[in-house]
């Protein structure tokens, strides 16, 4: 059943992390219907669109530029027009742009509406074979001012955490992890859906001699049980799995 678009309201849609196919029905009708797209890449928006058959105006929507476009999105839904919020994949606001319009739009009395989709977190996630009954996502952590604080921090952490991480600093980030938590369970989950999506389970200090050996290439996401877990490794999970997703 179509959904009828909203005047004046802010859909918050989630789009693939890879695989086109993640795209739902709901999200291809919302991006079809709304008047405009505020996208963080509007090149890479403009290829899914493309690939969707969609016609539709776009405009810059990223974390340089979101105090200058804040007011210009919220002046267009006050006059009726509905937006749409995408990121580059995934669900916009989890370490992505988001979070400045949505404030800005519930605090002027803007419906705000999800569109619920792909998010590497959760894949991640439910793939790395540690608790997942209590979780806490930490994102992106500090490059340099606050690093050491956030480590000290998750350290004691007693539920599994998750964290994102790019290939420049995936070794350098499983270093600490080891240095900081411990040798403790881990997934470092890479590629998610990917036509080269790869999970690695063991150890971080297993985990870590396995990343060094090869070019660390996409984008990682790190699953850490906590302090509560003290379960033993299943017999096979130190074996890695190495998905291929078809785009």
């Amino acid at each position: 059943m179509s959904e009828t678009i909203q005047p004046g309201a802010l859909y918050i849609v989630s789009t693939p992390i890879g695989n086109l196919g993640d795209i739902t029905r709901r999200a291809v009708e919302i991006l079809g219907g709304v008047d405009l797209i505020a996208a963080e890449d509007t090149r890479k928006t403009g290829f899914l669109l493309e690939h969707l058959c969609i016609t539709k105006p776009l405009v810059s929507y990223f974390s340089y530029n979101e105090h200058r476009r804040v007011p210009e999105l919220i002046a267009r839904l006050k006059t009726g027009s509905s937006v749409a919020v995408v990121t580059d994949a995934g669900t916009p606001g989890v370490s992505d742009p988001a979070f400045s319009v949505i404030h800005a739009a519930l605090a002027g009395g803007i419906t705000v509406i999800p569109v619920p989709g792909a998010s590497a977190l959760l894949a991640a996630l439910v793939v790395s074979g540690l608790p997942m009954d209590r979780f806490v996502f930490e994102g992106f952590l500090p490059v340099k001012k606050g690093r050491k604080t956030r480590f000290e921090e998750l350290r004691s952490e007693p539920r599994t955490f998750v964290l994102y991480e790019s290939p420049h600093r995936v070794v350098r980030t499983l270093e600490e992890i080891l240095s900081y938590c411990g040798d403790r369970r881990v997934a470092v989950v890479r590629e998610v859906t990917k036509k080269f999506e790869e999970v690695q389970r063991g150890r971080v200090s297993t985990v870590l001699s396995r990343v060094k050996q090869k070019a660390a290439r996409g984008e990682y996401v790190i699953v850490v049980s906590g302090t509560n877990d003290r379960e033993s490794l299943p017999q096979n999970m130190e074996t890695p799995d190495n998905n291929r997703a078809q785009l």
